[in-house]
Protein backbone atom coordinates (compact mmCIF):
# COMPACT_ATOMS: atom_id res chain seq x y z
CA UNK A 1 0.00 0.00 0.00
CA UNK A 2 1.56 3.38 -1.01
CA UNK A 3 -0.14 6.36 0.66
CA UNK A 4 -0.32 9.75 0.11
CA UNK A 5 -1.56 12.82 1.69
CA UNK A 6 -3.18 15.95 0.88
CA UNK A 7 -4.84 18.94 1.75
CA UNK A 8 -2.80 20.81 4.39
CA UNK A 9 -2.24 24.72 4.11
CA UNK A 10 -2.27 28.05 5.91
CA UNK A 11 -5.80 29.04 7.99
CA UNK A 12 -6.28 30.97 10.88
CA UNK A 13 -7.15 30.10 14.06
CA UNK A 14 -11.18 29.08 14.16
CA UNK A 15 -10.70 27.73 9.96
CA UNK A 16 -11.45 24.59 8.77
CA UNK A 17 -9.45 22.43 6.56
CA UNK A 18 -9.86 18.96 4.92
CA UNK A 19 -7.43 16.58 4.49
CA UNK A 20 -6.88 13.53 2.32
CA UNK A 21 -5.00 10.44 2.01
CA UNK A 22 -5.02 8.69 -0.79
CA UNK A 23 -4.36 5.04 -1.23
CA UNK A 24 -2.97 2.92 -4.08
CA UNK A 25 -3.57 -1.02 -3.25
CA UNK A 26 -6.57 -3.25 -3.94
CA UNK A 27 -6.15 -4.13 -0.30
CA UNK A 28 -6.89 -0.86 0.69
CA UNK A 29 -10.47 -1.78 2.37
CA UNK A 30 -8.88 -4.65 4.19
CA UNK A 31 -6.42 -1.57 6.26
CA UNK A 32 -7.22 0.15 9.49
CA UNK A 33 -5.88 4.15 8.67
CA UNK A 34 -5.41 6.45 11.28
CA UNK A 35 -3.69 10.18 10.85
CA UNK A 36 -0.98 11.48 13.21
CA UNK A 37 0.45 14.38 13.40
CA UNK A 38 4.40 15.98 14.00
CA UNK A 39 4.80 19.12 15.75
CA UNK A 40 8.49 21.10 15.38
CA UNK A 41 10.70 19.32 18.15
CA UNK A 42 8.03 17.00 19.23
CA UNK A 43 6.92 13.52 18.95
CA UNK A 44 4.61 12.26 16.03
CA UNK A 45 1.40 11.88 17.79
CA UNK A 46 -2.21 10.54 17.23
CA UNK A 47 -5.09 12.30 15.88
CA UNK A 48 -7.51 10.12 14.64
CA UNK A 49 -8.23 6.42 12.89
CA UNK A 50 -10.90 4.58 10.89
CA UNK A 51 -11.04 1.08 11.16
CA UNK A 52 -10.99 -1.21 7.66
CA UNK A 53 -15.24 -1.06 7.11
CA UNK A 54 -15.53 2.80 8.71
CA UNK A 55 -17.56 0.94 11.50
CA UNK A 56 -15.47 2.27 14.84
CA UNK A 57 -13.16 5.80 14.47
CA UNK A 58 -11.15 7.01 17.63
CA UNK A 59 -9.90 9.89 18.52
CA UNK A 60 -7.86 12.02 20.24
CA UNK A 61 -8.92 14.33 23.37
CA UNK A 62 -7.21 17.21 21.76
CA UNK A 63 -9.61 16.89 18.55
CA UNK A 64 -12.61 15.15 19.50
CA UNK A 65 -15.45 17.52 19.01
CA UNK A 66 -13.39 19.27 16.21
CA UNK A 67 -12.32 16.81 13.50
CA UNK A 68 -14.16 13.93 12.00
CA UNK A 69 -11.91 10.88 9.93
CA UNK A 70 -14.40 9.04 7.28
CA UNK A 71 -13.25 6.86 4.37
CA UNK A 72 -14.45 5.69 0.95
CA UNK A 73 -13.22 2.31 0.61
CA UNK A 74 -14.33 1.95 -3.57
CA UNK A 75 -12.48 5.54 -3.39
CA UNK A 76 -9.36 4.19 -1.65
CA UNK A 77 -9.60 7.65 0.11
CA UNK A 78 -9.45 8.41 3.83
CA UNK A 79 -10.00 11.93 5.16
CA UNK A 80 -9.75 14.39 8.33
CA UNK A 81 -12.20 17.38 8.26
CA UNK A 82 -11.00 19.97 10.63
CA UNK A 83 -12.97 22.29 12.48
CA UNK A 84 -12.22 24.88 14.64
CA UNK A 85 -8.67 24.97 14.11
CA UNK A 86 -6.00 26.21 16.84
CA UNK A 87 -2.35 27.24 16.67
CA UNK A 88 -1.63 23.83 18.56
CA UNK A 89 -3.15 22.11 15.48
CA UNK A 90 -0.06 23.31 13.66
CA UNK A 91 1.55 20.38 12.37
CA UNK A 92 2.83 17.61 9.30
CA UNK A 93 0.41 15.34 8.89
CA UNK A 94 0.53 11.92 7.83
CA UNK A 95 -1.82 9.29 7.36
CA UNK A 96 -1.00 5.34 7.95
CA UNK A 97 -2.29 2.15 7.13
CA UNK A 98 -1.53 -1.29 8.83
CA UNK A 99 -3.83 -4.79 9.14
CA UNK A 100 -4.07 -6.34 13.08
CA UNK A 101 -4.25 -9.91 12.20
CA UNK A 102 -4.35 -10.96 15.97
CA UNK A 103 -7.56 -8.91 17.53
CA UNK A 104 -10.54 -7.38 15.70
CA UNK A 105 -10.16 -4.41 18.08
CA UNK A 106 -6.80 -3.15 17.91
CA UNK A 107 -5.53 -0.09 19.64
CA UNK A 108 -5.64 2.23 16.76
CA UNK A 109 -3.80 4.96 18.54
CA UNK A 110 -0.99 3.23 18.20
CA UNK A 111 1.99 4.10 15.57
CA UNK A 112 3.03 0.07 15.72
CA UNK A 113 -0.76 -0.49 14.38
CA UNK A 114 0.40 1.06 11.09
CA UNK A 115 2.82 -0.41 8.43
CA UNK A 116 3.12 1.65 5.74
CA UNK A 117 3.37 5.43 5.89
CA UNK A 118 2.85 8.33 3.53
CA UNK A 119 4.45 11.78 2.97
CA UNK A 120 2.87 14.18 5.16
CA UNK A 121 1.07 17.35 5.05
CA UNK A 122 1.64 20.52 6.25
CA UNK A 123 -0.96 22.06 8.48
CA UNK A 124 -0.63 25.84 9.82
CA UNK A 125 -3.00 27.94 11.88
CA UNK A 126 -2.43 31.49 12.74
CA UNK A 127 -3.82 33.19 15.52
Amino acid sequence: VQLQASGGGLVQAGGSLRLSCAASGRTFSSYNVGWFRQAPGKEREFVAAVNWDGGRTSYADSVKDRFTISRQNFKNMVYLEMNSLKPEDTAVYYCGAGINYHTDSPDLSQRTEYDYWGRGTQVTVSS
